[in-house]
């Protein structure tokens, strides 16, 4: 043992040691450069990261250490610092390219050792022959090593330079016999030729490897502020995002931008082919490869993921796959993504697509096509239809969608906006069946009925002289007939299209019915939503109800939502404004996601909560509704849209006394095949009560002959007006024949009760009125219907303020008493009701909302992930009616939630 190994680590340090006298010349007779043994310097830019000098500690408890990632990743600067820190003795090698023989190789290692002194003496030897080198030599180095107390720490950097399989299997030997002697530290862009699985079974393997590399935002964001480029974290995670966290990439970009005006927009927009980070790619990379190589990665360059096959029939040659295999094995910013699929690292694939247009000119339109069509065969519907628009080849595109039975993605599903948006850039030269009918889905989804229509018609025309098996595209051209029968208000238009739908159902095979729920759930939406608009109501009900109970998933929540929303529609049309304020809180989707506008069931959903707000006299929290539906001028060539607008926006302008306006409002302009008997009977009513406001009672009456008697809800307002025009038997006919009605709703029953205690008032029975008005309080007070009792007239106050009816108002119709001594001031406003109770969970969510924390801390908070917290605050959202943090916020503290 060296006297120096007997020292405190401290004092070791500090100690000159006694080393024998180095040999000054390799094999080759070339001197030794010394600059090889040396540790790196690390810059000033250097970022010490702890969380990896920690992971590295672990190569002092095991043989083996591979420190393994892609050119620029950190490692060598990674291993410099940690090695800086371990007492000696330390070895230091850095590798090049001529050191790929074992007699140069064992040379160089000896001496490393020797320089640190770990080989105090001369027993080892050294080899003469660079191409060779004897056992014994390395049995004595072994030997040697094992007899150590205290182990020596050997990082061999740049070990990928060394691909002599003779190398690797001299390294073993010395590192299985050196024993504790020796730990061992491989810095390498490629996996090294060691038994690797042997030494990672028994736990004797540190590996730190590209995923672990990378840095973090907010190490980034650090490293950004040492080159002198200050930014926020999100424009940091940003720049991670598209570096993977490569370090080069990322020192790279903050030298240039610290060279900009603004560096953070330079670092969110700057083009990577135009950077010192495509010179450092390109020369670092690229350039090692072979022709066969460049040319398979300039290619493959065009696509998002790969597997060889897909890269065979971009190349036309059949060798990718041990290509691919090599080039993940080399961290050559190949990335393997599992099952045989790979991709390019974001950067790489930008500076390649770049060259690929220099040194392959015009050849990537075809490489879009010929990926187009493997994918087409191998079933990747979204890939295909991208590389086929890439490809400009929309017949390929329209076909794969249309044959895929996919024409409903364009209406409903996570990505129905995108694939919208890239049909957009479909010309008009396009012109078969499949393009003409993404032409009028694209039309009608836009409620431009008479473009779509004949898109659509011309569509049918061409697939009615074709033999071939087209029942998919058939199928979707009874999809696009229900959706033109709704636009258009066309109930038997509609029932043809699903009696075809049906027919066409049993041609089709069912993995793709099974693959595609949303188009059934699209058709029988658009049956639903006509059907409602004849006024139809329980085939309606009947079929949107089979929608709501459709498969779940993304490809099916718009035509759900759309069904929900109608049939909260329906419930308000039939009395029922609990279980329609309940179906609307459920259809109405969050309203300020990113990506397509709101689907019309949200937009149905917010105008009956509007609707029921008005009968609940919350008239801000209707209009605040209404308003939040006027960004959507598509939707209001839908019939039943359209006409709930008018309804909820008439009512609210009917509350503040603006009849006039009302009556503007009551009839909008949508032009349909049949006229509908509740929109028709709502304009009646509405006319009729401006009539009657302004004092013209006959032509009030004369307004209710267009009220369908069939309605309920139509008919008791009509009833409400024949009273106060002073036609009692008028009145109390239509009441009868509410009564012949099986089940009516609270909307219904107060509003009969109130007509019925008026009359009982006008008639001097007193008793009966308030036994009337009694009822219709204990009715009301469930539902808070406060707008029936509002609009009664003079005639109720009398009664309102006796004690028993008073008792029944207070607190939700009327303000309620003050406690004794308690000083009277103006009363709160009424809380607004909440249908749906939160979760424990939602309110954790909202109370960290409450308090400003960002979707990513309240995540950190409770342990959640940030999709977790999301979901819980749509849900939020959802049940509280509102669009936004602040408005949960507020609302939530008016309910005392917080």
């Amino acid at each position: 043992m060296s006297a120096v190994s007997d020292l405190p680590a401290r004092a070791q340090e500090s100690a000159v040691p006694v080393l024998p006298p180095l040999s000054h010349t390799d094999p080759l007779g070339n001197p030794f450069l010394r600059t090889r043994f040396a540790l790196p310097a690390r810059p000033r830019t250097y970022l010490s990261r702890r969380r990896l000098v920690d992971h590295l500690d672990q190569a002092l408890k095991t043989p083996l250490t591979l420190l393994d990632g892609p050119a620029g990743a950190g490692k060598t600067l990674l291993a410099a610092e940690w090695a800086s820190r371990q007492s000696p003795p330390v070895a230091w090698l850095s590798f090049d390219s001529g050191d790929n023989r074992p007699g140069l190789f064992w040379a160089y290692v000896l001496q490393a050792l020797r320089a640190c002194g770990a080989l105090p003496s001369d027993a080892v030897g050294t080899p003469v022959n660079a191409s060779r080198v004897s056992r014994r030599l390395l049995s004595t180095l072994a030997s040697e090593l094992n007899d150590r107390e205290r182990p020596v720490l050997l990082v061999l950097d740049e070990y990928d330079r060394v691909s002599d399989t003779k190398i690797a299997e001299q390294l073993e030997f010395v590192l299985h016999h050196a024993g504790p002697g020796l730990r061992l530290v491989l810095v390498t862009r490629t996996e090294p030729l060691l038994p690797l699985h042997r030494y990672r079974a028994v736990g004797d393997l540190t590996e730190i490897r590209s995923a672990e590399l990378a840095f973090t935002p907010e190490e980034a964001a650090a490293l950004l502020e040492l080159h002198g480029v200050s930014v926020p974290l999100q424009a940091a995670r940003s720049l991670v995002d598209r570096t993977r966290g490569w370090a080069a990439g990322l020192s790279l970009s903050a030298l240039a931008a610290r060279e900009t005006s603004d560096p953070e927009l330079y670092l969110k927009e700057f083009e990577a082919d135009r950077s010192t980070v495509a010179d450092f790619l390109l020369a670092e990379v690229l350039k090692r490869q072979t022709r066969e190589t460049q040319d398979l990665l300039l290619r493959v360059s065009v696509l998002d993921r790969f597997c060889p096959d897909l890269a065979n029939a971009l190349t036309q040659r059949i060798d990718a796959e041990p290509l691919l295999a090599g080039l993940h094995r080399e961290n050559a910013f190949v990335e393997r993504l599992g099952h045989s699929w790979y991709q390019l690292h974001p950067l790489f694939r930008e500076i390649l697509r770049a060259h690929l247009r220099v040194r392959l000119p015009g050849l990537e339109p075809e490489l879009h096509r010929r990926a187009a069509r493997w994918l087409r065969r191998h079933g990747h519907l979204p890939e295909t239809l991208t590389h086929s628009a890439a490809a400009d080849d929309w017949d390929l595109a329209a076909g794969a969608l249309v044959d895929d039975l996919a024409i409903g993605r364009l209406f409903s599903g996570p990505n129905a906006h995108d694939l919208a948006q890239l049909f957009s850039h479909m010309g008009p030269e396009a012109r078969s069946p499949a393009t003409d009918l993404v032409r009028a889905a694209h039309d009608l989804s836009h409620h431009d009925l008479d473009h779509g229509l004949a898109s659509l018609r011309h569509a049918e025309e061409q697939l009615a002289d074709d033999d071939r098996d087209l029942a998919a595209a058939r199928l979707s051209c009874a999809l696009l007939e229900a959706l033109a029968a709704r636009l258009s208000g066309s109930p038997p238009q509609v029932e043809r299209a699903a009696e075809t739908a049906a027919e066409l159902r049993q041609e089709v095979p069912a993995h793709l019915l099974d693959k595609h729920p949303e188009l059934t759930a699209l058709l029988l939406t658009h049956v639903g939503s006509t059907l409602l608009w004849a006024g139809r109501f329980e085939d309606a009900r009947a079929v949107l109800n089979t929608v709501t109970g459709a498969p779940g998933g993304p490809s099916t929540e718009a035509p759900r939502e759309e069904a929900m929303g109608h049939l909260a529609l329906l419930d308000y049309l039939t009395g029922w404004p609990g279980r329609a304020e309940r179906k609307a809180l459920a259809a109405v989707s969050e309203a300020d996601r990113p990506g397509p506008p709101q689907p019309a069931g949200s937009v149905i959903g917010r105008l009956v909560l509007a609707a029921v707000a008005v009968d609940r006299d919350e008239l801000d929290r209707a209009q605040a509704l209404i308003d939040q539906t006027a960004d959507l001028p598509f939707e209001a060539r839908d019939p039943v849209t359209a006409a709930g607008r008018a309804l909820a926006a008439a009512r609210l302008l009917m509350a503040r006394g603006k009849m006039r306006a009302a009556v503007e409002a009551v009839a909008p302009a949508v032009p349909a095949a049949v006229t509908s008997p509740w929109a028709a009977s709502q304009e009646a009513l509405v006319t009729s009560a401006a009539h009657l406001a302004e004092g013209r009672p006959d032509r009030a009456t004369e307004a209710l002959r267009a009220v369908s008697g069939e309605q309920p809800v139509c008919a008791v307002e009509a009833a409400s007006i024949q009273l106060a025009a002073r036609r009692t038997a008028a009145a109390f006919d239509l009441l009868d024949s509410i009564h012949a009605e099986e089940r009516t709703g609270p909307a219904v029953t107060v509003r009969a009760a109130l007509v019925r205690a008026r009359a009982a008032d006008a008639a001097g029975d007193t008793a009966t009125a308030r036994r009337l008005l009694a009822q219709a309080l204990l009715d009301a007070r469930r539902e808070r219907l406060r707008r029936p009792f509002l609009d009664a007239g003079a005639w109720i106050r009398p009664h309102m303020a006796t004690a028993p009816l008073h008792d029944l108002a207070a607190g939700w119709l009327m303000p309620a008493p003050p406690l004794p001594r308690e000083r009277q001031g103006p009363p709160p406003p009424p809380a607004p009701l909440v249908v749906v109770e939160l979760s424990a969970r939602e309110r954790d969510v909202l109370e960290r909302v409450a308090r400003m924390m960002s979707t990513e801390e309240i995540a950190g908070d409770l342990y959640l992930s940030v999709n977790t917290v999301k979901t819980h605050l749509k849900s939020v959202y959802r049940k509280l009616a509102v669009n936004r943090r602040g408005e949960a916020v507020r609302r939530a503290r008016e309910l005392r939630m917080l």
